[in-house]
């Protein structure tokens, strides 16, 4: 088997899928039974290329940085083209990692919708499309018998997602509490070392860990879509920005977050979802000080967590990266791998 891919979106995540894609592209037959060719990438900076037997990799991740750069490259442009090889392209999957609104899902909700109605599998790394049009974009990949996957979108490269329909499936899972977004967990671990907010934010930054405009990190937004998200998937609920209280680490001072360290606790940025006896879902994000015997408390640096309340396991803790390149790559080569899996039964 093999498949054509599209990169809509060629910034960190789909640059290393390209590297590993070129290292061994053997890999993926020797070891799965399918191989992948990149045919196209789109980028609002890079510009555009396609070549429908499949672009040169050596050429391709060797690719510089700069403005229209694609437009070097054999059949490339110096213009962005996402909307013609999207639905015009030889591509059977389409990976979206574009930079995107996150309070608006765009572009890239309405890259998945061309991609999708264009009958071609969809593997994102974004919030967006799943917060603002989860329903509409899940029925377009049942109409029309393509695949819609998105593991990397909550925990990164931590396969949460799948853990929980796979290995959870049945034990009556009726809470979710976690630290889903490693710049805000990264700042307070920095601030508990002596920092103020301010250098620790910097710190994040040179990291690659929080964006130039840090506020959907530290008021709480990037982690209340990833909870629409986890509790959307796991309940088959219906959420949206509207029924989650948000509240981000701004309102906290370095003195309560070093105070807490000397009573043994640690402030955490948490997002949760609780599922109530009627069936309706209470979900929140706010910090939380919590005691050194929490599961979460120990969690630092950009790693991820989420414990699960179950019925018939208790809590059951997933940790993991929830910041990085290759881990997110990682992510988009399972969504790759569950499409495939899916073909072949």
């Amino acid at each position: 088997m093999n498949y054509n891919i599209a990169l809509i979106g060629f910034g960190g995540v789909n640059r290393a899928l390209a590297s590993i894609i070129a290292t061994d592209p053997e890999k993926f037959y020797r070891e799965m039974g399918f191989n992948l060719r990149i045919v196209a990438i789109s980028d609002m900076f890079l510009g555009s290329v396609y070549s429908p037997e499949g672009i040169d990799m050596a050429l391709l991740t060797a690719l510089p940085v700069a403005q229209g750069a694609c437009a070097n490259l054999p059949n490339g442009k110096a213009t962005v083209d996402n909307e013609n090889i999207i639905k015009n392209s030889n591509a059977d999957i389409v990976v979206e990692a574009t930079v995107t609104d996150s309070m608006t899902g765009q572009p890239a909700t309405s890259h998945c919708r061309w991609a999708l109605s264009s009958g071609k599998h969809v593997s994102t790394t974004n919030k967006g499309p799943l917060a603002f049009a989860e329903k509409e974009l899940m029925d377009l990949a049942l109409k029309n018998n393509v695949g819609f996957e998105y593991e990397g979108v909550v925990m990164s490269g931590t396969p949460v997602l799948r853990f929980v329909d796979k290995l959870l499936k049945g034990s009556n899972i009726h809470q979710f509490a976690g630290i889903v977004n490693g710049t805000a967990n990264y700042v307070l671990g920095l601030v508990e070392q002596g920092k103020t907010f301010s250098d620790a934010i910097k710190s994040a930054q040179q990291q690659g860990y929080a964006e130039a405009d840090p506020s959907a990190d530290i008021e709480g937004k990037d982690v209340m879509l990833k909870v629409i998200v986890l509790a959307n998937r796991l309940w088959g609920a219906d959420l949206t920005q509207d029924n989650v209280q948000c509240k981000g680490i701004t309102g906290l001072t370095e003195d309560m977050v070093k105070n807490a360290v000397a009573e043994g606790c640690h402030w955490k940025l948490l997002g949760k979802a609780n599922k109530q006896d009627d069936g309706s879902i209470v979900a929140s994000v706010s910090p939380e000080k919590l005691s050194i015997e929490h599961p979460l408390a120990s969690i630092t640096g950009a790693v991820n967590a989420i414990t699960f309340k179950s019925g018939m396991l208790g809590d059951v803790t997933v940790s993991g990266p929830g910041a990085g390149r290759i881990e997110t790559a990682y992510a988009i080569l399972s969504d790759i791998i569950a499409i495939h899996q899916r073909a072949e039964s």
